[in-house]
């Protein structure tokens, strides 16, 4: 199998596997038991802070572990509004969010709040003057993403973030760095957000794990109560085998998001000059992810092409995993049209992919031109 979809999904790692299994068969007791048993799984839990934490050169006291991207991007937003949305009562997110992150302004929209909603300009982008423009004395919070999940486009965060904060201390800014962390180097000390999210799963981790970091003296209301873990940020009994996984993931990669960047970087080029020869129309932008890239297959609908192509063995994705086979949100807000949005697969590797796997696919997009009946305009 060649798998091409590391933007839904990754394989978990032989070290993150150990780990959850170690958490569960070893040291399985609850963290906040006081005997001896429960403080070897906080010691575990102390560990995956300081390697997040460390990776994102943030203190150990500000990570907040979740259940995953969705959760952590509610908690964040609804968190945020409730207590700085008070007396200011406009939100700003941008129109290519994740629907987790999007939703939720949603559900903030129905609360009463004033909703305004950032979409890509003529030529396809959010700019750093767009982000900073869309804020007023009255904003209490924008959500802006680092890395789009579906193109690969690469907002300008650590440009504009501090910008606003410089000009509206009182405005929160959250950013979903899911598609960027342990891929991009982030610094949230000069990214300029008051709170991010990160998720397991898309590093080589177990599913069912995320966190956020929260910057210190910054006030979230919790998405869930109960028994006070956490700070009372996120109650509930911490599980630690995904946890410790999750950290056991980020500690490998940790040392050489340079060199997967570079090797990331080569199978695009490879993959776009390949895929263009055969007469396809590469949408993500040359300066975005290396790890994603969106491609329009002229004339096939992108559900038939990702079926014939898993038929030879390759998996790719139609779009945002999250997305069930509708049509992209996303795409539509990039300017793309319908005909385009629907014939267009993504293709996202990790530092497991090889060349031979980007020359596969093309040989298989290849004979799904040649074989595959066409879209009648």
């Amino acid at each position: 199998m060649i798998y091409l979809d590391n933007a839904a999904t990754t394989a978990v790692s032989q070290k993150a596997a150990e780990a959850c299994m170690f958490a569960m068969r070893s040291c399985y007791g609850n963290p906040s038991s006081l005997y001896h048993f429960g403080i070897e799984a906080e010691k575990l839990l102390d560990f995956s802070r300081e390697t997040i934490s460390g990776a994102i050169n943030a203190k150990p006291e500000e990570i907040f572990f979740t259940s995953g991207a969705t959760e952590s991007n509610n908690a964040a937003v609804m968190g945020l509004a409730s207590v700085y949305g008070k007396r200011k009562r406009r939100a700003v997110v941008t129109g290519i969010e994740h629907p987790s992150c999007l939703e939720a302004f949603m559900r903030l929209k129905e609360e009463g709040f004033e909703v305004a909603v950032i979409m890509p300009n003529k030529d396809g982008l959010i700019t750093e003057d767009m982000l900073f423009d869309s804020v007023d004395e009255n904003t209490c919070l924008l959500s802006a993403m680092l890395v789009n999940n579906e193109t690969g486009h690469v907002l300008p965060i650590d440009r504009a973030f501090p910008r606003i904060k410089k000009a509206y201390p009182g405005c929160m800014l959250h950013s979903d760095c899911v598609q960027g962390f342990m891929k991009l180097h982030i610094n949230v000390r000069t990214l300029g957000a008051d709170v991010i999210s990160i998720s397991g799963h898309k590093v080589h981790a177990p599913k069912g794990v995320g966190a956020m970091w929260i910057k210190k003296g910054v006030r979230v209301r919790p998405l869930l109560v109960g028994g006070g873990q956490q700070g009372g940020i996120r109650s509930g009994t911490e599980a630690v085998p995904t946890i410790y996984a999750f950290a056991k993931s980020v500690e490998e990669l940790r040392g050489n998001i340079s060199e997967r960047y570079e090797h990331a970087t080569g199978l695009k080029r490879l993959a776009e000059g390949l895929l263009r020869d055969l007469g396809c129309e590469i949408l993500s932008p040359e300066c975005g992810s290396p790890y994603i890239l969106s491609v329009h297959v002229p004339g096939i609908k992108s559900e038939t092409v990702l079926h014939f192509l898993e038929s030879k063995g390759i998996m790719v994705s139609s779009g945002s995993a999250c997305s069930k086979g509708k049509k992209s949100r996303v795409l539509t807000a990039f300017g793309f049209s319908g005909n385009v949005a629907d014939s267009v697969i993504r293709i996202s590797t990790s530092h497991n992919t090889s060349e031979e796997d980007i020359k596969a696919l093309a040989d298989g997009v290849s004979e799904a031109m040649k074989s595959l009946v066409k879209i009648k305009r």
